[in-house]
């Protein structure tokens, strides 16, 4: 397997740290984020869409995230990782949205703008940040990871903007299911952390 993949991108992350969780070994190809490599034609090729990261795999080319994390735990038959009844299918599933929806236009634009320089208005997105993690505080406090009791991709694809949405002035104190659900998974075998920069509360 190949990963095109920037250090600083959570999304990237996401498909980094699982593949590390799985012991895969696959070859990391850093993609020049700052010097617009991601919109060469080259790239293009690989995902029209221009992001990172992307998944190259015996001819199989996947571009998004989570369908990395789904296309992994498929290939190699870890059911463990995608739920192994329905009901945890389903949830697995929601937050996988959640991931792609609330996440990315919450703590993820919020660490945007402070890092990358993002024209996005810090206040609603700040709100919208405090806004899910309060969802899923109380879906913590319940559970020890966020589809249930063993961790999931999911868990996976939450993790890094959460991990560092203090970087665009989220502040995670109040949240102390959500603290104690991190470190569960930054103890987990294989765990790869998330480069860190020193913007907003990190500063």
């Amino acid at each position: 397997m190949k990963l095109y993949h920037y250090p600083l991108s959570g999304h990237a992350h996401r498909a980094v740290l699982f593949l590390s969780l799985l012991g895969v070994k696959a070859d990391l190809i850093e993609v020049d984020l700052p010097n617009g490599e991601h919109k060469s034609p080259e790239f293009l090729m690989l995902n029209p869409f221009g992001q990172v990261p992307v998944l190259e795999d015996e001819g199989v080319v996947v571009n998004d995230s989570n369908a990395i994390l789904v296309y992994v735990a498929t290939k190699l038959g870890r059911k463990d990782w995608l739920g192994d009844d329905l009901a945890t299918v389903a949830k697995v599933q929601k937050w996988l949205s959640v991931a792609a929806g609330e996440i990315a236009y919450g703590p993820a634009a919020a660490r945007l703008i402070t890092v990358f320089g993002a024209n996005f208005r810090a206040d609603e997105v700040i709100a919208r940040a405090h806004r899910i993690l309060k969802l899923i505080e109380a879906q913590l406090a319940a559970h020890r990871f966020i589809a249930g009791d063993r961790p999931t991709i999911a868990d996976v694809a939450l993790y890094s903007y959460i991990v560092n949405a203090p970087e665009g002035n989220v502040d995670l104190a109040p949240y102390g299911a959500v603290r104690d659900w991190l470190a569960r998974i930054e103890a987990l075998p294989g765990f790869v952390a998330f480069a860190k920069t020193p913007a907003g509360l990190a500063a």
